[in-house]
């Protein structure tokens, strides 16, 4: 994989366990960042399988991905990709992890920094989402009803991040435009809101032999 391709999938991760589940007790408003606010208070624990696809400006498809994730806000989650290549990571709270098996490399930093000007302000449970990102618009289509968010930051590397819910007011898919005009979506499948979920997911070791980068120490 391009690394490229690769520093988008690891933007697009962070976006992504930030939103992960149901507006069924919300009602709907105008203001895109007030209801992703009013759903992420009720959410504790998700898991779910995913499909993504890159698509270039031009909209062609220039990679497409399958895999799982777990959330237990707030910061921890993993994130496993299966096909066509394996990669792993995982926030155990303090650290984020990203596993790379192909290249047998772990790099590793502070959450908080390894983070920073991303759509992981979604996910900390710290700030409210309309103090890091405005409202564009909530557009429906022939299947979802769209949530589209603009980071405030100029330094952002995404123009907008965009959440998909389905009739039943659940999470279906979720898109990230960067500014280069490249657009990563993912649909959801086997959605699980709230489960119980085992700690030891949120864990991460370098396996045996993997060259690490970065600060591991506590």
């Amino acid at each position: 994989m391009a690394p490229g391709a690769r520093r988008l999938l690891r933007a697009f991760v962070v976006c992504v366990v930030a939103v992960s589940a149901s507006l069924a007790a919300v009602a709907y408003a105008d203001d895109a960042a007030t209801q992703v606010d009013a759903y992420l208070g009720n959410l504790k624990t998700f898991a779910a399988g995913f499909t993504q696809v890159v698509r270039d400006r031009d909209g062609r498809i220039v990679e497409t991905a399958t895999g799982t994730f777990a959330l237990s806000r707030p910061d921890r989650f993993r994130w496993e990709y299966r096909s066509p290549y394996e990669q792993t990571i995982v926030a155990d709270g303090k650290k984020l992890w990203l596993y790379d098996r192909d290249l047998e490399q772990v790099t590793v930093r502070a959450l908080e920094s390894g983070l920073g000007a991303t759509p992981a302000l979604l996910l900390s449970g710290a700030s409210k989402v309309a103090d890091a990102f405005t409202s564009i618009s909530i557009d429906p289509d022939a299947r979802w009803k769209w949530y589209r968010l603009q980071p405030k930051q100029p330094s952002a590397d995404f123009e907008r991040v965009s959440l998909a819910f389905d009739d039943r007011g659940r999470l279906a898919g979720m898109e990230l435009q960067d500014k280069l005009g490249q657009v990563t979506a993912i649909d959801f499948s086997d959605v699980q809101v709230n489960p119980k979920l085992d700690s030891k997911l949120f864990e991460f070791s370098p396996p045996k032999g993997a060259d690490v980068i970065g600060e591991t120490a506590p």
